[in-house]
């Protein structure tokens, strides 16, 4: 099974979850009328209609390549993940008004409390469990539509919890204006959460550079980098769904021949594999290097060597990322 089709088939979990929690919430609303479990309850249909956008959204992910969609059907992921974004802080804005208006004019009178806390203490665990799974094997897959799901399924979580305290301490002092007051204070919450994904989403559509995703792969590189290594630049990472896409130029000694070159291309795409999952696509161009790289160079028996090799340059994310075709600036350096 790939790993497209694992996230599919755990988000198809989290649909059937957000359908059973809303039923939940909404026992719990029709017998406390509390204006705290109604937002509550009005996430969760966010919850349900985000579940299902992501699956689909996965389904379509999970699809080979074709002819129309060279690089595959990933982008689809961005999205889901900026519709779901978009969804969650709509609800935040709604509860907000709902908040204010219960705060400001007559509130409902208060019903079974005890029950309703205890059936939304149920889907607070349920949801995090969930959540979090969900989270870690988006963050395994590269599944921002996963990681998505599973943020918000937390985020409903934590605003479950304070809305539970809340109706603690509404049920033993019975100032009902808490209610809304906890209502208000979840809602925000909620609004800086469907901020932060939709902010995620663009920045996989706009294919903005993922820093800590270039720092793993960069530290990986320098930890296992034999000698015919001299220089690597150029280096990009993008996101499609699942599957990372990684161009970089490599630069060897000028005089290996094809079949060698082709055997330092495959050693780099067996490390990156080994540790970032077969997902993963390769374009290394190649660059033979020039004398004035033997300064750096750690080829110990080259024969053609023009200089003593002075220092090691480590590969960092600033001379991995720069364009150029031989790092000059790294050997002007005393």
């Amino acid at each position: 099974m790939t790993k497209a089709e694992q996230n599919y088939d755990f988000q198809k979990i989290v649909a059937v979850t957000g359908v059973l929690l809303f039923v939940i919430k909404l026992a719990a609303w029709s017998i406390t009328h509390s204006v705290a479990i109604l937002t509550d309850a009005l996430e969760s249909i966010v919850n349900v209609t985000s579940a299902f956008i992501g699956l689909y959204s996965l389904a379509i992910s999970a699809k080979p390549k074709d002819s129309h969609h060279p690089y595959g059907h990933g982008k689809v992921e961005f999205i889901s993940a900026a519709i779901e974004g978009t969804l969650i802080a709509g609800a935040g804005l709604l509860i907000i008004y709902e908040a204010i208006k219960n705060l400001f004019g007559t509130p409902e009178p208060i019903g079974q409390l005890d029950y309703g806390i205890l059936l939304i203490t149920v889907t607070a665990v349920i949801n995090y469990f969930v959540g979090a799974i969900a989270v870690k094997k988006g963050r395994q897959n590269n599944s921002l539509a996963l990681v998505a799901s599973g943020k918000h399924l937390q985020s409903d979580t934590y605003s479950t919890i304070g809305i539970i305290l809340g109706l603690m301490l509404l049920f033993f002092t019975r100032l009902v204006w808490l209610d809304s007051v906890v209502a208000l204070l979840f809602a925000l919450l909620i609004v800086f959460t469907g901020y932060k994904i939709i902010r995620d989403s663009l920045k996989g559509i706009m294919d903005e550079a993922d820093e800590e995703l270039l720092k793993k792969m960069v530290d990986l590189l320098e930890a296992h980098r034999p000698p015919e290594w001299i220089d690597l630049h150029n280096m990009r990472i993008i996101k499609y769904g699942s599957t990372l896409h990684l161009d970089c130029h490599l630069t060897v000694p000028w005089y290996l021949n094809v079949h060698e070159v082709h055997r330092e291309i495959d050693k780099l795409s067996r490390l990156v594999s080994e540790y970032f999952g077969e997902t993963i696509e390769l374009s290394v161009h190649t660059d033979g290097c020039l004398d004035l790289l033997c300064e750096i160079c750690q080829k110990e028996d080259c024969a053609v060597r023009k200089t003593e090799c002075r220092r090691r340059v480590e590969l960092t994310v600033e001379n991995v990322s720069n364009n150029y075709k031989y790092n000059t600036s790294l050997t002007s350096k005393k």
